[in-house]
């Protein structure tokens, strides 16, 4: 599939007439193709805006934000030796990873709303605890978007999105979107009495911009089948869109990753909480037979869960228990989203680094969040209509011993998260 022509006026067409060409301004001015009336026509334009407040323009704005406090004891092992603690490799300042954790963590969300457009916001502050160990700067831009509907029926709609969320907000899997979608999201829903709900949404994000390289994205599905409860969803996500003229990266990005989704959630008389039922299965269709994977396909995945409850005032708790297995070609170890093995020296799959850098690993050394197994529980519990408590464990251990460092992994994680 060649989007790439298509792509380029796409975006340039964004920029000419959005905030992104106020924040390009500098480079705008500096070309000969764009009209310099123009570019004041957007600068004035924005300004403008800047003194109408939301009153004025009508529509409905909401500010809303979390403080977070969290504390995780971490154990992991690789070929016997502790990565974390005493005994452990000195990686940190001359000192081994803590095997236990504390964060202070902020998120500050703006959603903007009218009839038929609407933009998000979302800023992460994510610090490490303590005086010499604490962090002060860890900030990221978790979301911002924006959108627009395009049609709006009695029984039918289509919207569009451009800009970044997390792909696990927008596509379900508890073992892949654990990236960034910084592209375009288009969404159809429509509801078929009594047959469903019926949707279709799609899109395209970038992978590199410095090589052209772009992935695609969709998820099909159909929830409350003939009222039953019963829902199913497909996805698909194609990494493997550009021919990279290094072999490893080629093999990076070698996925085309299916994910199959049947759930049914109801609500028992007795118990007077709404349950749900879940099972996933994955497929990497385009993995082959290597020498890193011990000469065989290792490209599958699946997980099976149960969920109890819902949290929407004070007293209500929530509970999750889930089994995850993920072979060590099912899915990109960037990507992977599932219980991990801690992975503390960052590690990828093919490469040294998870970020692709460091040279080709072997199958001695091949690692990244993947080729695992494991299950994972958590509780939520709300002390107040504002404040959750929420307390998880996971442990995994090496799903394929042949591939790879021999792994464990626990975790146990209790946070407290006060919400506004």
């Amino acid at each position: 599939m060649k989007f790439d022509p298509f792509l380029r006026r796409f975006f340039y067409l964004c920029a000419a007439c959005s905030l992104t060409s106020y924040l390009s301004a500098s480079t705008i001015e500096d070309s000969d193709d764009v009209d310099q009336k123009d570019v004041n026509a957007v600068r004035e334009w924005i300004n403008a805006k800047r003194q109408v407040t939301v009153k004025e323009i009508g529509g409905a704005l909401s500010i809303s934000g979390e403080v977070r406090t969290e504390f995780q004891s971490t154990a992991e092992v690789r070929n016997g030796e502790k990565q974390r603690g005493r005994g452990g490799p000195l990686v940190k300042d001359g000192h081994p990873l803590p095997q236990d954790t504390y964060d202070i963590e902020v998120n500050l969300m703006l959603d903007y709303r009218t009839d038929t457009s609407w933009g998000s916001i979302k800023l992460e502050f994510d610090n490490d605890a303590g005086i010499d160990s604490g962090t002060l700067n860890k900030l990221k831009l978790e979301r911002a978007y924006w959108g627009v509907r395009v049609l709006n029926g009695d029984t039918y709609d289509f919207d569009i999105e451009l800009g970044r969320r997390r792909m696990s907000t927008i596509v379900d899997s508890k073992l892949e979107f654990d990236g960034f979608f910084d592209g375009a999201w288009f969404k159809y829903d429509q509801s078929f009495d009594p047959v469903g709900d019926f949707y279709m949404h799609a899109g395209v994000f970038i992978i590199n911009e410095n090589k052209n390289q772009y992935g695609y994205l969709g998820e099909l599905g159909i929830y409350n089948v003939g009222g039953t409860g019963l829902y199913t969803k497909y996805s698909l996500i194609d990494w493997n869109t550009k021919e990279l003229h290094n072999k490893i990266q080629n093999r990076r990005f070698d996925f085309l990753v299916s994910q199959w989704i049947i759930g049914y959630k109801f609500l028992p008389a007795r118990l007077k909480k709404i349950v749900q039922i879940y099972l996933a299965g994955l497929w990497n269709s385009n993995a082959h037979k290597l020498k890193i994977t011990h000469h065989k396909r290792a490209n599958w995945g699946s997980y099976v869960g149960v969920s109890i409850g819902e949290i929407k005032k004070k007293g209500d708790w929530a509970f999750d228990i889930n089994y995850q297995v993920l072979a060590a070609q099912c899915v990109p170890d960037f990507n992977a989203n599932g219980i991990g093995l801690g992975n503390s020296n960052n590690s990828g799959f093919y490469t040294v680094s998870d970020k692709g850098t460091g040279g080709p690993s072997t199958r001695r050394t091949a690692g990244g969040n993947v080729n695992f197994r494991g299950f994972q529980m958590t509780l939520d519990y709300l002390l107040s209509n504002q404040l959750n408590l929420q307390q998880s464990w996971q442990q995994s251990i090496t799903l394929d011993d042949s591939i790879g460092p021999f792994r464990r992994y626990k975790q146990y994680e209790i946070e407290f998260i006060y919400s506004f």
